[in-house]
């Protein structure tokens, strides 16, 4: 019976055992499963955080790069701004030791009372020439008309003692620009002021007295009394400044009433033409100081201001020109030498040659021997015929 038995328990066994196999391959199943669930999980969250990841260090290294770019531009532009503070610091110390500090241009009355006594005491004092000049105008030989520019009345003018071939233009009887033209060859092509080199002044100018000199511009100012600036065309400075020592001062020319100083320069250096309420008929003459602008003698000349419209100096003779009201041909009809060798009455009449209005400016070049004049806009040269004072 034992063997029997056995043989009967075998195939409940097989049962028992398939089914406990089953279970197992069942559980192992379900593992494997949720094993794969949570890997393609891990899989999912892994590519999304390197995802995410990659976009981080994309998006920083892209703000690195603008910061490395900004950065770069800061330091450029601060290397950029350093090169130019040194340069204007270096220009501002050349300054500093090669120009003198600007003068105060206030009005002095002290000064300007003692500048007058001083003059006056030296008034109509027979003067000592500087130079063996003694020419004196015979006639004037020819007459070139340049072009029209600008104004009906203004200046144009050379240095008329330095060797520059500069031409200064002053456009009317009041402003505060000169326009430079660097040969004579550009002003007459030049039709318009675009093309020319502009200087603009510290203080503004009044009239068509005002003169270039050795690489200076001497040029009236009117705030209160009359001023006499001197300013260095090399470095645009103002060098020096003096009130003129005459008092209650009226045009000096009656035809042109916008002109109140000429400062005016021959062979002896620089004068002021001018006139005073105190002898309100004549014009007056003075000699200048170019260095310290001082009044060195002054006179009363005999030559009238009425029908005057400009004058210049020659080899220390006063040269008057006139007009009338009604434009005609201009003459020097008074002529005043300081030095007494040529007597008024002894003078030539010199006529210029028959233009277009009135002169509003005349400027003498004693190393050309010729006159830069301005006659209702249009810009002339009178080239002189010379002659000995003791010839007249």
């Amino acid at each position: 019976m034992g063997p029997w038995r056995c043989l009967l328990l075998l195939p409940l066994l097989a049962v028992a055992l398939r089914a406990q196999q089953q279970q197992f391959m069942e559980y192992v199943e379900r593992r494997l499963t949720l094993l794969e669930e949570r890997i393609s999980q891990w899989h999912d969250q892994s590519s999304r955080y390197s995802t995410e990841l990659r976009d981080f260090k994309n998006q920083v290294l892209g703000m690195l790069e603008t910061a490395e770019k900004e950065r770069e531009a800061m330091r450029s532009e601060a290397e950029s701004a350093a090169v130019r503070v040194d340069r204007l610091e270096r220009e501002v110390d050349y300054l500093e030791t090669q120009n003198p500090a600007p003068p105060c241009v206030e009005v002095d009355e002290t000064l300007m009372e003692k500048q007058v006594a001083t003059a006056k005491q030296r008034k109509n004092e027979k003067y000592t020439k500087l130079t063996d000049c003694s020419d004196t105008i015979a006639s004037i030989r020819a007459m070139k008309i340049l072009k029209r520019f600008g104004s009906t009345s203004g200046l144009w003018t050379k240095d008329a003692a330095g060797n520059s071939e500069k031409i200064y233009v002053f456009d009317g009887t009041a402003n505060d620009t000169v326009y430079v033209f660097p040969r004579m060859r550009e002003f007459t092509l030049f039709s318009a002021t675009r093309k020319a080199a502009r200087i603009k002044l510290p203080y503004p100018w009044v009239g068509t007295g005002h003169l270039v000199y050795n690489g200076h511009l001497y040029y009236i100012r009117q705030q209160g009394p009359f001023q006499v600036i001197k300013f260095n065309l090399a470095n645009k400075t103002v060098v020096d400044s003096s009130v003129f020592p005459a008092e209650e001062q009226i045009p000096v020319f009656g035809l042109s009433p916008f002109t109140y100083i000429e400062v005016a320069a021959d062979e002896e250096g620089l004068w002021a033409i001018y006139a005073t309420k105190e002898d309100e008929k004549n014009i007056c003459l003075a000699k200048l100081d170019p260095t310290s602008l001082d009044i060195e003698q002054m006179w009363d000349t005999p030559c009238p201001r009425e029908n005057a419209e400009g004058a210049f100096v020659v080899c220390g003779a006063l040269h008057v020109v006139y007009n009338t009201r009604l434009p005609s041909r201009s003459r020097v009809q008074c002529v005043f030498d300081v030095s007494g060798t040529l007597a008024p009455e002894d003078a030539s009449l010199v006529y210029f040659p028959k233009r277009y209005g009135s002169h509003s400016s005349m400027k003498y070049n004693p190393r050309e021997r010729q006159i830069y004049a301005w006659d209702d806009g249009y810009q002339i040269i009178y080239r002189m015929e010379m002659k000995k004072k003791l010839e007249v």
